[in-house]
């Protein structure tokens, strides 16, 4: 960023213009706008302005985040900064989790509107009032989310360390075509969100221990997997810290669909070597595991056994022989 001083919000613009003024993929698409009449709560008047400029909204998740830091950089209130630019991700985090409740609290009122449907004007409109407040949410919820990603990648940068959160079928034959619509509206966003939560692609696999400190080499080698296999789905152990916090956070960095598999604590002891078998079964192209407990151990044996290539490092640095 430059290093030139901004006193008024209107200098922010001035300030911008001096660099590049293209954003970058993820921010052009979340910032584009998808539905006329916008509308956060319902019963609100439609709004009419657009979005905010794609690029203004990348280099300012950026700056509110790295000016923290440039504030407190050699002062006693040094550490601190590390607190407050976490907690600044974390408000973007929170906001996105809202709006994402807000929206799917919007849809079941489209659902419930669309089996009520009984033609009359006033149900129609209704109808497309509710769709039109869901998929303002989602719109909103998207923006705000590729924001907290910024942010959390300038977090990551300034630290070192990646930043992590704390933990119907229709019968009647009074089908309007604003129900048909809200119901193939339906099925789109049902569809998109099925495949944020079941990505297709080629599985690369990803496990290491929760201390790790040089993120550097593991995100170098995930690059190189990248570069031959562009359209990978990185699957990881969803631990929150060491090796598969700086997996997710390469992730994040590149727009690399990322798949954590959590423990199914219902199996008692054995859930860690079920999960383990379970995403050998996923058919991985690569695989990536560091050192650490007997159940990066296990899955090391199992990639192994199933003819995987893979990447081994230890915790000293070194890379193992890969298989």
């Amino acid at each position: 960023m430059t290093d030139a001083n901004v006193s008024q919000p209107a200098d922010i613009t001035d300030l911008f213009a001096g660099e590049t003024t293209e954003p970058s993929h993820s921010f052009a698409a979340a910032f584009t706008e998808t539905v006329d009449g916008f509308r956060m709560t319902r019963g609100d008047d439609p709004v009419t302005a657009g979005l905010p400029d794609a690029w203004e909204a990348e280099r300012a998740s950026e700056m509110v985040v790295q000016t923290l830091f440039d504030v407190m950089r050699d002062t006693r209130l040094e550490d601190v900064a590390v607190r407050l630019a976490w907690g600044v991700v974390h408000a973007f985090h929170k906001v996105a989790k809202q709006l994402d409740d807000e929206a799917g609290r919007a849809a079941v009122q489209v659902k419930d509107l669309i089996r009520s449907a009984d033609g009359s004007e006033i149900g129609t409109v209704e109808l497309e009032e509710a769709q039109a407040l869901c998929q303002s949410l989602d719109e909103a919820r998207e923006a705000v989310e590729c924001m907290r990603d910024r942010a959390a990648d300038t977090f990551r940068v300034e630290t070192g360390r990646p930043w992590s959160a704390p933990r119907a079928t229709l019968v009647s034959s009074k089908r309007t075509a604003s129900v048909v619509d809200g119901t193939n509206f339906l099925a789109a966003r049902r569809q998109r969100r099925i495949e944020a939560h079941a990505p297709q692609g080629p599985v690369v696999l990803f496990s290491g221990g929760q201390k790790w400190h040089d993120h550097q080499q593991l995100w170098d080698r995930l690059d190189q997997i990248r570069t031959r296999v562009p359209a990978m789905v990185l699957v990881t152990t969803a631990q929150g810290k060491g090796c598969d916090a700086i997996a997710a956070a390469w992730a994040a960095s590149r727009g690399v669909m990322l798949v954590a598999m959590a423990l199914n604590h219902r199996l008692g002891n054995r859930a860690g070597f079920a999960r383990n078998e379970q995403m050998v079964k996923l058919q991985p192209v690569e695989a990536v595991v560091c050192e650490g407990s007997g159940l990066q151990s296990h899955l090391a044996r199992l990639v192994h056994a199933a003819k995987v290539p893979a990447h081994f490092f230890r915790c000293d640095g070194q890379q193992a022989a890969a298989a």
